[in-house]
């Protein structure tokens, strides 16, 4: 994936981004990009269940008797993992999802080292084999004419474990089929509209309408909404701050290895609104973003541009600000969403998911809600570490890297940059917390900070100037006045590229 970040926000404006996919032909005379070989066929369709393919029986399956112990709203990354999971310790789970084909979806694409390993803790490390997934290794960072590569620290891990790139629908679709095989879950197609409620305000289950339009309700003593980013349930649950994108004038792109002869685009484009008149916004990205990718891409995206097939998605960002609400739980982008630039969003989720199970263990009747409550009251103190690390890196990193006129903020963006080439620990350390391998807060105070140190330090080596003492003093108000909202940024047309590289990548 590659990310090219030029940005043009306010604290009232917001992004979304312009999708399309192209095919990429290795070229003869040169090696920057290789794609394998041994890879000579599309992956197999998925298999789909019954229970999956279209709405559930009345009746439950085999096992699932009575009541189910816990509703699951949703049946994306997240409510598929955790069907998966709570029904393999012998909940009984009743998954209701608003649309059961698989989805197409711009997001959800790449999955961290850090996100791959609690797969592999989940037993849901399958999901990413038979879709064609693809390693990710580490990044490439390009700026003015120079670049640095960032591998993950992965030398204490299993050879298996890396990032991955993949289709998402693709993804969501096994992890569909792994967790509507078990005999204690039962998945059907619904929306649901309301929650159910007891005079004492204890949510007790949920009611919704089937695919044939019956209204029904569905009881249980733990519901868990995750119903993803435009959730219509979080508002009773949570204090719903999220900020969704407008469109931006420049921006940033992603290019995403999904296939070994398909590379995803994302182009951020930040401004006013988004062009949506087609002309518009195929002409926006030939003249703006073309010459901003690398050139070995350069006609593969033309070409993409002019066969169309260019889709927006907007961008979002969200602090997980829940009430406690005895009897229900929000996770997934329902509940805490981040900038979409390091890709953190399915790390979080996997990693709220072995929380939330091992949580749920020693409870042996969901039904006492005083001693449920106090696990899950647990819950949003636990998850502090791995999301707040993953969350607050996402936003400070695209704010460091937005271009702005601002000489102290030029000059903390090329800090970053220079401290990043260093590497060993200077990289290793950034790296290891945007790939959720190392979920430490405070590892991430001492590397921002290390950063703007080193920016000061670059200014007054070899001899200071009051200037330069200015410009140090306010690289460091700068940097301790960032924070996770991605949205208060100044326009410009300048480039910064983060590439994320895998085993078909070759730089």
């Amino acid at each position: 994936m590659f990310s090219v970040c030029s940005h043009s926000l306010t604290h009232t404006t917001m992004s979304q981004s312009a999708f399309f996919k192209f095919s990429y032909n290795k070229p003869h005379h040169h090696i920057p990009l290789l794609f394998p070989n041994y890879l000579s066929i599309a992956p197999p369709l998925l298999r789909t269940t019954a229970a999956v393919r279209s709405n559930a029986a009345p009746d439950p399956p085999l096992g699932f008797i009575g009541a189910a112990d816990v509703i699951v709203v949703g049946a994306g990354v997240a409510g598929s993992a955790l069907a998966y999971t709570l029904a393999k310790d012998g909940r009984r789970v009743h998954v209701i999802e608003r649309d059961l084909r698989e989805p197409d979806r711009i997001v959800g694409e790449l999955l961290q080292p850090g996100g791959y390993l609690k797969l592999i803790e989940l037993g849901l490390e399958d999901c990413v084999d038979q879709i064609d997934a693809q390693r990710v290794l580490g990044y490439v960072l390009f700026m003015d004419g120079k670049k640095t590569k960032l591998p993950y620290p992965l030398e204490k891990f299993h050879a298996e474990v890396a990032g991955r790139s993949f289709h998402n629908g693709r993804f969501v679709q096994m992890m569909r089929e792994k967790a509507a095989a078990l005999q204690f879950v039962r998945m059907e197609q619904g929306t649901v509209t309301s929650l159910l409620e007891q005079d004492n305000k204890n949510v007790v289950g949920v009611q919704y309408r089937t695919k044939d339009g019956q209204q029904l309700k569905a009881y249980a003593p733990l519901t868990v909404i995750c119903d993803g980013c435009f959730s219509n349930l979080r508002r009773s649950l949570c204090h719903p701050k999220a900020q969704f994108g407008d469109v931006m004038k420049s921006g940033r792109f992603d290019l995403s290895v999904l296939h070994h002869t398909e590379v995803r685009c994302l182009v951020d484009i930040p401004g006013p609104k988004v062009p949506l008149v087609w002309s518009g916004m195929a002409n926006y990205l030939k003249a703006t973003v073309a010459s901003q990718i690398p050139p070995e891409l350069q006609d593969a995206f033309l070409s993409a541009i002019d066969r169309g097939n260019i889709r927006i998605m907007p961008n979002s960002s969200m602090p997980a600000e829940p009430y406690h609400t005895p009897g229900a739980l929000l996770i997934g982008d329902a509940f805490n969403m981040r900038h979409p630039l390091t890709g953190g969003g399915m790390t979080v989720a996997l990693s709220d998911i072995v929380l939330l199970r091992d949580l749920m263990k020693p409870v042996g009747d969901l039904n006492d809600a005083s001693s449920l409550c106090r696990y899950l009251e647990s819950f949003y103190i636990l998850r502090k570490p791995m999301a707040s690390t993953i969350n607050t890196l996402a936003g400070a990193l695209y704010k460091v890297f937005s271009v702005s006129p601002d000489d102290a903020r030029k000059e903390l963006r090329q800090a970053c940059f220079d401290y990043l080439s260093l590497g060993k620990i200077f990289s290793g350390g950034p790296i290891s917390l945007l790939s959720g391998l190392n979920p430490y807060p405070l590892s991430l105070v001492l590397h921002f900070f290390a950063v703007a140190l080193y920016g000061v330090g670059r200014l007054l080596l070899p001899f200071p100037s009051f200037e330069r003492m200015w410009v140090g003093a306010r690289i460091v108000l700068v940097s301790s006045s960032f924070h996770p909202s991605p949205f208060n940024l100044i326009s410009s047309h300048e480039i910064f590229l983060l590439a994320p590289y895998s085993d078909i990548v070759v730089y």
